[in-house]
């Protein structure tokens, strides 16, 4: 069994519940865009406890923890979550990414092999057995070993999507590796990937251990490689803000602890509602 199977077969299980249950997602969704009213980063943390809480209240066979950022450090593998099949005590890593529609992070690349590795290439590759040799070689483990799931959204359209990157499908398309110098805002050059047609699949950035992390690595763009991305939301949904969620958390953070129990009621109350109207297990 591939490192990623337990991971593809809980997309596939996640899917099936936004497509049946789309009102959930939307719901989740919008109150985590609106995050974004109280900082442009704020969503993103929020996310991670998010889904989490998506997970273990919707998903009866699943189980998830919020790993926390105290543990980054201590961190073996990219992961924002963690997720445990209930029927088979599977665990495997998640990492959360919640980005605007347009370029995305897939792998930091921590131990920085994948540049330097086709740096040692020419400058456009397009034999298919050097590339394949290329994305067998240990510098690539990262390419797909990391679960990502991305919560992308477009703010001025107000609409949001859970889009999973495809690296089968983008490892056996790619029929060119580009390197590409500076340009359009770029400081450093990038490796691009293009399928037989020349269209865009992902890129590798710049990186050695001096280089940034949070720059270097695997990247894709949701829009110019949409075709390899695998929508769980069954494609583009609409969300809106949820003022109401803003104020109670200004009021929770003047309040008491006793205070937030008594909200906590209410809100549980509400999530069991939630399930009974939908029809899933209270």
């Amino acid at each position: 069994m591939k490192k990623t199977d337990p991971y593809i077969e809980f997309t596939k299980n996640l899917k099936c519940l936004l497509k049946k249950y789309p009102d959930l997602i939307t719901m989740t969704l919008s109150n985590i865009f609106t995050m974004r009213l109280i900082g442009n980063k704020t969503h993103g943390d929020l996310a991670e406890i998010a889904i989490a809480e998506f997970i273990n209240q919707y998903m009866y066979n699943y189980r998830s923890v919020h790993v926390g950022k105290d543990l980054y450090r201590a961190k073996t593998k990219e992961e924002d979550i963690k997720i445990i099949n209930e029927i088979n005590q599977v665990e495997f890593p998640v990492s959360l990414k919640a980005y605007g529609n347009g370029p995305l992070q897939l792998s930091t690349d921590k131990s920085f092999q994948m540049f330097p590795r086709l740096g040692r290439e020419s400058d456009r590759i397009t034999d298919k057995r050097r590339i394949n040799t290329i994305l067998k070689d240990p510098a690539f483990t990262d390419f797909k070993s990391v679960n990502v799931l991305p919560l992308i959204y477009n703010e001025s359209k107000k609409l949001c999507n859970i889009l999973i990157f495809d690296y089968d499908r983008a490892i056996a398309e790619t029929a060119s590796i580009v390197r590409e110098e500076s340009g359009r805002g770029r400081k450093h050059p990038v490796y691009r990937f293009y399928n037989a047609k020349g269209e865009y699949i992902c890129e590798v950035r710049y990186g050695d251990a001096m280089a940034n992390a949070l720059q270097r690595g695997l990247w894709t763009h949701t829009e110019r490689g949409f075709g390899y991305f695998d929508s769980l939301t069954q494609g583009w949904i609409s969300y809106s803000h949820n003022p109401v969620l803003i104020k109670l958390f200004s009021n929770a953070l003047v309040s008491s602890a006793k205070g937030h129990e008594e909200a906590l009621k209410v809100i549980q109350r509400d999530i069991k509602k939630l399930k009974k109207e939908s029809g899933l297990p209270v």
